[in-house]
C-alpha cells in the first residue's frame, strides 16, 4: 500500500516539474521572450509592446527584456530539475524530505498563483499553474494519507 500511495505522490510531482523544464526552455529559447505571454505584459504595461520600444531611450529594452527572461528561464528550469531530482521513490519514502518538499512545493505555487492574479491576470500561465496546483493537491492528500 506504501508503494501505491508514494506513486500517487511521484508523479503529479514529475508532472509538475516537467512542465516547469519546458516552461523554462521556453523562455530560454524565445528569440522574444516576453511575447510568450503578450496580452497580459501589454495589458500590464497598458501599452503595447510595439509603442513601448518607439520611445525614445528604449532602443535597448529588448535586449534587456531579453537577458531577464533568460534568468528567469534558467531558473523555472532549474527549479523544475530540482524537483525532478528529488522525485525517485528512495528520497519519498523519507518522510521528513516529502514534508519539506511538498511545504516548499506548496508555498512557491500558491505565492505565484497569488502574485500572478494581482499583477497578470490575463496571462495564459494562470491555467498552467491552476493545473500544477490540482496535481499538487492530489500528491498532498496522499502524503497525508500515507
Amino acid at each position: 500500500m506504501q508503494h501505491k500511495s508514494i506513486t500517487y505522490i511521484k508523479y503529479p510531482l514529475i508532472v509538475i516539474s516537467i512542465a516547469l523544464c519546458v516552461s523554462g526552455i521556453r523562455w530560454l529559447i524565445s528569440s522574444e521572450p516576453w511575447i510568450l505571454d503578450q496580452v497580459a505584459n501589454e495589458e500590464r504595461l497598458q501599452m503595447t509592446f510595439d509603442d513601448l520600444f518607439l520611445i525614445e531611450g528604449n532602443s535597448t529594452l529588448s535586449e534587456y527584456l531579453t537577458q531577464i527572461y533568460r534568468f528567469l528561464g534558467l531558473y523555472v528550469l532549474g527549479i523544475g530539475f530540482l524537483l525532478l531530482s528529488f522525485t525517485p521513490n528512495k528520497f519519498l519514502e523519507i518522510y521528513i524530505v516529502r514534508k519539506r518538499l511538498l511545504t516548499v512545493l506548496g508555498i512557491l505555487l500558491v505565492s505565484n498563483m497569488v502574485l500572478a492574479y494581482i499583477w497578470i491576470p490575463s496571462s495564459h500561465f494562470i491555467y498552467l499553474m491552476w493545473g500544477s496546483i490540482v496535481l499538487y493537491f492530489f500528491s498532498l492528500y496522499n502524503h497525508i494519507k500515507l
